[in-house]
């Protein structure tokens, strides 16, 4: 047969064997293939590990690196400025995730606070811990000391404090208001307490995302090429920098 012609020969097919039915539960059967994938990997391994011993083993704990300047040592193990400033979960985060993860995290925290603000009929949860204002403008000082915020308001002195549900005298005297129970207005109490205190947690969190959210992108500026100035020093006495203007081709 001509070597033109041998090519189109039909040729015997050879099949590796599959995993045998009483050992499936051991997963697909490893070829030949996968062991030369596999033993490839761990030889690239191996030589990259010999390598780092080598330069551990020969390496001058004299010389000068300018990362010194921003490191220090405490109780034997080398801590640099910025980590030492975050916390334990904040630096695992970092170390964990993307910068992608945590500002999909943040879409998530600010979308219940908005929710948790809209229960809680506050306009203002930034500064939920000042006591709320209302101005109104007389004429004279004589109006300012005779000034009576329940006549004012129309309604009870026992509503004048209350930032919303303020009923007036006429609204009272003409519908039939049900008073809750004792358990009942507890419990409602109780649930008003827990939200209010899930979102001093979240707003709490929101910091944090966003302090991480900025370090990580500080971080990766710095690893990039383009001159820099430090320019002062944020509130946790961390260096701020400011990056000169490129003209881009």
């Amino acid at each position: 047969m001509s070597g033109s012609l041998r090519k189109f020969a039909p040729r015997r097919e050879h099949k590796e064997r599959s995993q045998l039915g009483g050992r499936k539960r051991l997963g697909l059967l490893e070829k030949h293939k996968d062991y030369v994938l596999r033993a490839k990997d761990h030889k690239g391994k191996q030589k990259q590990l010999k390598r780092l011993r080598e330069r551990a083993a020969m390496r001058n704990p004299d010389e000068f690196y300018f990362n010194m300047e921003r490191s220090q040592v405490k109780d034997g193990v080398h801590i640099e400025e910025r980590k030492q400033a975050m916390t334990v979960e904040m630096e695992r985060l970092m170390e964990t995730q993307d910068i992608k993860y945590v500002r999909m995290q943040r879409d998530i925290n600010r979308h219940k606070i908005e929710k948790l603000e809209n229960e809680l009929h506050l306009a203002d949860a930034s500064n939920q811990d000042e006591k709320p204002q209302h101005t109104v403008f007389v004429g004279s000082e004589k109006d300012v000391e005779r000034f009576d915020a329940a006549k004012h308001f129309n309604t009870l002195p026992e509503f004048v404090d209350r930032k919303y549900n303020r009923p007036t005298i006429d609204a009272l005297e003409k519908s039939e208001i049900a008073r809750p129970s004792g358990s009942v207005l507890k419990k409602a109490v109780e649930t008003r307490e827990a939200r209010l205190r899930e979102l001093k947690d979240r707003l709490e969190r929101e910091q944090k995302l966003k302090r991480v959210e900025a370090e990580m992108q500080l971080r990766k500026a710095l690893k990039e090429k383009g001159k820099r100035a430090k320019v002062g020093t944020d509130q946790l006495g961390l260096a701020v920098y400011k990056w000169k203007a490129e003209r881009k081709k």
